[in-house]
Parts: structure tokens; C-alpha cells; sequence
């Protein structure tokens, strides 16, 4: 059956548009054989009708019509003007025949009372017979004559169908190429693109079985723009903010070689780790912002507070070896369908900064709580924060800055909350700076709608 559906498939043409007319001609074609066999087999109903009884007056008509003792026929006419088609015999009870409208008509002397159907002649004939009291009348005619007469009728019915299909063929072809103009329409307007125009197809006047498929192509397009839009940012940024730790390798090796003595080689040769440590940190960040912009993974159900406990445990050598408090507060149960590992270096990230941000020996906490149809989850530290004027820029590529305003006090790429913003969006959450009554530092506020 797979064979045969995909052999039938092949014949068809690829053409949205031939294909359409195929099956719509196919169906018309169809649909005038149809009514061509029911116009017949009515046809012929109605003339077995009429001619049935056309047959009974004809034998009723001659039931006083001859006399009872008539003793056979005179001569008949000329054979070649006789017809055959149509046949009156009349007997006598006795078996005598005393009339006969074709000389040699052949038919049966003894017939079935009623209608029945004889071979005679060479053809088929349609006999009826009633007795009276003297007499068997009997009536019969050949079926070709019907046959003919519900053919005849038939053409003239389907005669107003033949003479409309054509008009039917143009309307149909009109309809299909006007139904799929919009089609038409919406491969030119892609034909005619540049390989980097990604603007959304106009949709407009769609069909509705087209219209999802051009959704789809448009959300397609809105995610290669994205796509491109972030390649071209890590492009940039990694261009921008790859030069000065590069400059500064450069100089750091070149100390390295003209160090004098073993403890200034040493010295440098730190620096110079440390310099490739920062630039490796750098591209890290970079790299992830930049997965973090294109695309989204697949969702799938998260527990917040477990992830927390799991960023706490990454940060944990870090907490410990600035001799600070790190600890997760009485926090709520919270799960969202997000990516796992994404939120993970959210919280992750967060409390980074607020390590690298904070005095040696401060503390900082993780909440997570359920408030309404939100999922909050809070960080704070016992840090310099940041003052109100600077927050909305602090979430900006590359941006470091503290209460004090001096970006030379804040190491570091100035990635982190960007990323965090980041991941934040791709999961439909808002992120708010704010200052931590409690513990006198930063606040950051990372909200997320219960789905």
C-alpha cells in the first residue's frame, strides 16, 4: 500500500498549483461520469414507465377490438414496411393466432400473464399479455427502443453540463491562481531579499493553512537575527576588550625576558599568569554572554533553591579564601521550566561579584522565596554597593562600578551582571539592583513569573 501511494505520489506534479488543478478536473470529470450513469439509469426508468404503459392501454385498447371467431390473418403488409420494434399478437383461448402486426415476429404463442422479458429476433423485448375471455393479447417491444430513447435523454441532460465545462475548467484554474497568489506574492518578496535582510514577511492576506508556515519563517528569521546580532556583539566586544589584556601580556613577557635575577623573573612570571588568568576569565565571559544571547535551550522543570545550594558550593573556595560568611537563607521550595545550567551560572554569577565586591571577612546570602505568582530570588552582600545613579548603567557590557563611582576600585571584565541580565531574559525574569537594608551592601532582585 506504501508502494502504491508513493508511486501515485510520483505522477503527481510538484506544482502546488497543478496538483490542485489535477484533483479539482479529476473530481469534475468525476462527478459528469456520475451523474451521466444516474441520468441514464433515470432515463431509462422513466421511459420503462412510459412505455409499460403505453403497452397496457395498447392491450386494453384491444380487448372488443377483434372478433372472437376470426380464423386467421389476411395478407400482411410488405415485410420491409413492417416494424419490429413494436409488436401486437392476439390468440385465441384455443391457441389460434387471428392477428399479428409483423408477419414472423417470432414471439412465444403461449406467454406469462404480466410484463416479462423474451429473447427474439436476435434481441431482447419487453412482452406484456392479458387474457380475456376469448382472447390472449399480447403486447411487446423491443428494448433496444428504450435504450436508445434514455441514451437520448441522458445527452440532453449532461448536453448543459458539456456545454458549462469549460467555463467550469477556466473558473476553476482562476480560482486556484487567485487563491494562491498570496503564495506567489511571498516568494518574490523573498526572491528579491539580500542574504542579509531578515525583516519579517509580510503575511497579509494568507491563507489560513499558509499563514503558520509563514509565522514559523518569521520567528526564524527573528532568531538568526539574533544569532547574527550576538555573533556580531561578541565580535565587537571581544575586538574592544581583548586588546588591553593582550597589550598587557605583550608587556608582561617582555619583562619576563629582561629580568636581571631570579626573584624578577619570578615576580613577572606571576604577573604574567595572572594576566593570562584574567584574559582566559575574559574570553570565558565572553563566550558566555554570547550563548546566552542566541537561541534558548529547551525548557525544563528546575528547582530553584537546589540550584543555589550548588552555586554556593562553586563559590565556596572563593568565600573561603577572602574569609567571608557565604550561606543560603531559610528559602522556599521553587520550581520553573528553565535551562538547568544557565541558572545555575546566574546564581552562580551573582554571587561572584558579590564575593569579589565585598571586604574580606563580609557576608553574603541567597533567598529564594515564593511571593504570589512570582519566584524571587534574592542576593545580598555586605558590600560598598552601588550607588542609585549608577545601577541602570552597572548592567551594561563592560561597566565597573561601586558606590564610589571609580571603575579602577572594581576588577574584573564588567560581564558579570550582563550575563546574569542575559540569562535572566531568555527566561521571561526582571532583574533589579536595590540596597540591602539588612545587610547594608548590594541587593539584586532576579524575579521569575510562575508558568
Amino acid at each position: 500500500m506504501g508502494k502504491l501511494s508513493d508511486a501515485l505520489r510520483g505522477l503527481l506534479p510538484r506544482s502546488l498549483r497543478m496538483q490542485l488543478l489535477v484533483f479539482l478536473l479529476a473530481a469534475i470529470v468525476l462527478a459528469g461520469a456520475v451523474q451521466g450513469a444516474l441520468a441514464y439509469r433515470a432515463a431509462l426508468a422513466e421511459a420503462d414507465a412510459l412505455f409499460d404503459y403505453h403497452m397496457q392501454q395498447t392491450a386494453l385498447a384491444l380487448r372488443s377490438g377483434l372478433p372472437v371467431d376470426a380464423q386467421g390473418l389476411g395478407p400482411g403488409l410488405d415485410p420491409e414496411d413492417e416494424n419490429h420494434e413494436f409488436i401486437v399478437q392476439v390468440w385465441t383461448n384455443e391457441g389460434l393466432r387471428i392477428f399479428e402486426s409483423a408477419v414472423g415476429a417470432a414471439l412465444p404463442q403461449i406467454a406469462v400473464l404480466g410484463f416479462t422479458d423474451v429473447k427474439a429476433r436476435g434481441g431482447t423485448y419487453r412482452v406484456f399479455s392479458m387474457q380475456t375471455r376469448s382472447q390472449v393479447i399480447q403486447v411487446a417491444q423491443n428494448m433496444a427502443a428504450r435504450q436508445g430513447m434514455a441514451r437520448s435523454l441522458a445527452l440532453r441532460t449532461l448536453a448543459p453540463l458539456a456545454l458549462m465545462a469549460p467555463l467550469l475548467v477556466l473558473a476553476v484554474w482562476w480560482g486556484v491562481s487567485r487563491s494562491l497568489a498570496p503564495v506567489e506574492r511571498v516568494r518574490r518578496q523573498l526572491a528579491r531579499r539580500q542574504a542579509d535582510d531578515l525583516s519579517p514577511v509580510n503575511d497579509a492576506a494568507l491563507p489560513d493553512e499558509v499563514q503558520p508556515l509563514v509565522g514559523e519563517l518569521n520567528l526564524l528569521f527573528e532568531r538568526v537575527q539574533r544569532a547574527f546580532e550576538a555573533q556580531q556583539h561578541f565580535v565587537a566586544d571581544a575586538a574592544h576588550e581583548l586588546r588591553s589584556p593582550l597589550a598587557a601580556l605583550r608587556l608582561q613577557l617582555q619583562g619576563l625576558q629582561r629580568a636581571g635575577d631570579d626573584a624578577a623573573r619570578s615576580a613577572a612570571a606571576e604577573r604574567l599568569s595572572a594576566g593570562i588568568d584574567r584574559a582566559t576569565r575574559l574570553v570565558e565571559q565572553l563566550l558566555t554572554l554570547a550563548r546566552q544571547e542566541s537561541g534558548s535551550a529547551p525548557a525544563e522543570p528546575v528547582d530553584l533553591r537546589a540550584l543555589a545550594q550548588l552555586a554556593l558550593a562553586d563559590v565556596a573556595p572563593a568565600a573561603q579564601a577572602r574569609v567571608m560568611d557565604v550561606g543560603l537563607l531559610e528559602s522556599d521550595a521553587a520550581t520553573l521550566p528553565g535551562n538547568a545550567e544557565a541558572l545555575r551560572m546566574l546564581v552562580r554569577n551573582l554571587l561572584d561579584n558579590a564575593i569579589k565586591y565585598t571586604p574580606p571577612g563580609g557576608q553574603v546570602d541567597v533567598q529564594v522565596r515564593a511571593q504570589g505568582g512570582h519566584t524571587v530570588l534574592t542576593v545580598e552582600d555586605s558590600g560598598p554597593g552601588i550607588a542609585p545613579e549608577h545601577r541602570e548603567r552597572a548592567m551594561q557590557r563592560f561597566v565597573r562600578v561601586t558606590a564610589d563611582s571609580n571603575p579602577d576600585s572594581a576588577p574584573g571584565s564588567g560581564l558579570g551582571l550582563a550575563i546574569v541580565q542575559a540569562i535572566a531574559q531568555r527566561h521571561g525574569a526582571t532583574v533589579a539592583l536595590g540596597a540591602s537594608e539588612r545587610l547594608g551592601g548590594l541587593m539584586v532582585v532576579v524575579q521569575f513569573a510562575i508558568k
